[in-house]
């Protein structure tokens, strides 16, 4: 029915759901963007994780193609915009992972709310100091989440057992509030939240969002989390709120100099905010691993390929 290019690493059974909906399915994780250029108009539909960018130039080299589906959630490497204005319908699958950065992030608050990294380091280093590593109680905190999509709603659902106050705030959503989450202004939570979690996707608007403007508009020091994309925060301003106090501990599963396209940090020259990160006790850093677990893997390509078969059998109607 559909010509189907899939050009990175994926669970195997995004292509076996798509081949016995009848579709003949090509898979090249190899693919380079030249490559890419030159075939991409022999296919009805592309699924792409994180390798290359489906910018304008791939879009114009594209003939016939219907759909671009993303294993994953975030969608910046696809020219939405663009490609939907020229009738190509863009996916992705969100709800394949939620539930992997839910409790990524729960995992995240706890080992900063109980010192857990640091305490690790110390015990494994011979230093055994107890009084130092005293934790805090989640327990009467108030949590704020700024993105209260598949993500944010995932994390709000595992916080209901510890006896917490959930504020959530989004710009684009509303009347969303009930027994476990109270919707609210920004201003508000910015006033009330003794931890903010991020759960936002990377936008031209959300692009270095958390700048020292907003991090001094929050009323008490506070904890961040960062599960997103790093990039939504401005590295160096968070290590001067941290300097000053008024970020008091920091979780970070994402960073501003991720290179997504090869899993790893820029090569450059590693800036002085990254390293100030690494070395102090107050932070707790993970590779971009909140959504990555066993089920997930299968789950985004599962939900991807129910989507893209629906989409597929419509269009060609």
């Amino acid at each position: 029915m559909a010509r189907i290019l899939i050009i990175d690493d994926v669970h195997p059974i995004l292509a076996d759901k798509l081949r016995r909906a009848g579709h003949e399915v090509v898979t090249d994780t190899a693919m380079s963007r030249e490559k890419l250029l030159a075939v991409i108009s022999d296919y009805d539909a592309l699924v792409v994780r994180s390798k290359l960018t489906v910018d304008k130039t791939v879009i114009d080299a594209s003939t016939r193609l219907r759909c671009i589906g993303r294993v994953g959630a975030g969608m910046e490497i696809i020219d939405t915009q663009y490609a939907e204005a020229r009738g190509i319908c863009c996916l992705n699958s969100p709800e394949g992972n939620r539930d992997a950065v839910g409790e990524h992030t729960v995992g995240l608050l706890l080992a900063l709310f109980d010192n857990i990294a640091r305490a690790d380091r110390e015990v494994r280093a011979g230093i055994w100091r107890r009084e130092p590593n005293r934790g805090l109680e989640i327990k009467g905190r108030t949590i704020g989440i700024i993105g209260y999509g598949n993500m944010g709603q995932a994390f709000a659902k595992r916080l209901r057992g510890f006896e917490c106050t959930v504020l959530a705030f989004d710009k684009y959503k509303h009347r969303f509030g009930n027994e476990w989450v109270a919707e609210v202004e920004l201003s508000e939570l910015m006033a009330r939240a003794d931890v903010l979690s991020l759960h936002v996707p990377l936008t031209d608007e959300t692009r270095y969002m958390v700048d020292g403007a907003f991090l001094s508009s929050f009323v008490k020091p506070f904890c961040l989390i960062n599960t997103s994309r790093g990039a939504v925060i401005d590295t160096a301003a968070l290590v001067n709120a941290m300097k000053q106090g008024t970020v008091t501990g920091a979780a970070l599963d994402v960073i501003e100099y991720e290179d997504m396209q090869t899993d790893g940090i820029f090569a450059d020259t590693e800036p002085e905010a990254l390293r100030w990160l690494k070395n102090s006790d107050r932070t707790v850093l993970s590779p971009h691993v909140a959504g990555w677990t066993v089920e997930s893997k299968f789950r985004l390509s599962d939900v991807l390929a129910d989507k893209m078969n629906s989409l597929l059998s419509i269009s060609s109607t």
